[in-house]
């Protein structure tokens, strides 16, 4: 996740409150690898048909889900790990019945923070009150255009936007931080300068970029995902989007870490000033690495866009036990640097910061989880010759 708004302009609107003061000269010390955010896929029932779904949710609930019993146990063991931030998500997490009794044990605690990831078409002036009272401090909220029609046809569903847009506003009533997520294809990307106007229009405080990532459903439109040129002209324009937003609005990318390397090079005034940003980005983890995924039905992922890679399963084993450097299924996330071998990415000198961009990615356009991600468009040759570093190194 790369901060854009804190890395230009030194301030943030909901990760500050989150996590606290942090930037290029104080690294966020929010999580790390043993304490790492936990995406929470409580089920994979959705009522949204999203043609880029990662974790291919559906109408009806799955069988195999855990159930309030284990979910409860779940939610208790990760109070108890002290894990600082958990994002509620699915399918859509607000269809489970027992939604409140998941959440009651994590309720209001200082650790962990709660989170919540949805399409907002469930959320009534009610339950966006009950959020408020359970001590959510974020709601992040699917919009991928403004443009009712292009967002119905990306989530599936006639009418979805209008729902949407009530769910955002009876968030922002009832007092709780919203965002908007939007993933950023070929064809909505040129939207973005609007999205961030109408976003801050409506009162939220943060706008998540995603750049499409094909896995689940994304392995069907390979084909959307968007240039090197269209990327490299949106981490342009939003350096000046965030001067533009910086008290009120804070931008951040998603899935494509290789762009917080071309801004810093871009703000960078000095070599010094350069690794600064690097260790900034360095600090905010991969996945794997200061962030997991865990499943509807326990598994454990190193996060939700590596869907072919199980850590362990919470039924099975504790969390805890699963959360070790010696765990080997893990150990190739904490050190993605050693793993990566495509020509670009495996002598990267910025490979452990990036992770090498996106292994989903790079699996469905080379065939190799290792190799290179098709979005980077950096040229590591001229940064590294500008910036006084060995081409050598692993920074």
């Amino acid at each position: 996740m790369i901060p854009v708004t804190v890395m230009v302009t030194g301030r943030g609107t909901v990760s500050t409150r989150i996590k606290g003061h942090y930037g290029p000269k104080r690294p966020s010390r929010f999580s790390d690898a043993l304490r790492p955010i936990v995406f929470w896929n409580i089920t994979y029932q959705c009522n949204l048909k999203c043609i880029h779904c990662y974790i291919n949710a559906m109408l009806n609930k799955r069988p195999d889900e855990m159930s309030t019993e284990e979910a409860r146990r779940l939610a208790e063991e990760m109070v108890e790990i002290g894990i600082p931030l958990v994002v509620v998500t699915g399918g859509e997490p607000l269809v489970r019945e027992d939604f409140w009794e998941i959440m009651e044990p994590m309720a209001n605690k200082r650790r962990p923070k709660l989170s919540l990831s949805t399409n907002g078409t469930l959320i009534t002036r009610d339950v966006a009150e009950k959020l408020a009272s359970y001590g959510f401090v974020y709601v992040g909220i699917s919009i991928d255009s403004i443009k009712p029609e292009w967002h119905d046809k990306f989530r599936g569903v006639p009418g979805a936007f209008e729902a949407t847009v009530k769910g955002i506003k009876n968030s922002i009533d009832a007092g709780l931080d919203v965002g908007i997520r939007t993933t950023i294809t070929r064809y909505n990307v040129k939207e973005v300068p609007e999205i961030l106007r109408w976003a801050h229009d409506m009162g939220i405080k943060r706008v998540s970029l995603y750049l499409l990532d094909t896995v689940g459903r994304g392995t069907w439109i390979k084909d959307w995902l968007p240039t090197h040129e269209q990327l490299k002209w949106l981490a342009d324009t939003l350096i000046d989007e965030a001067r533009k937003y910086a008290d009120s609005l804070e931008i951040l990318i998603v899935r494509g870490q290789f762009l917080g390397i071309y801004i810093a090079d871009k703000l960078a005034k000095s070599n010094e000033e350069f690794a600064d940003y690097i260790k900034m980005l360095d600090a905010q983890g991969n996945c794997g690495r200061k962030s997991i995924s865990i499943y509807p039905e326990g598994t454990v992922k190193p996060c939700q866009f590596i869907d072919w890679v199980t850590l362990g399963n919470v039924r099975e084993k504790s969390l805890r036990e699963i959360l070790t450097p010696d765990n080997p299924a893990l150990k190739p996330f904490l050190e993605a640097e050693k793993y990566l071998r495509g020509p670009r990415c495996g002598s990267c000198p910025f490979r452990r910061i990036c992770g090498g961009g996106s292994r989903g990615r790079a699996l469905a356009m080379t065939g190799d989880p290792w190799g290179d991600d098709p979005l980077c468009f950096l040229d590591i040759e001229n940064i590294v010759k500008r910036r006084g570093i060995d081409p050598r190194a692993v920074l």
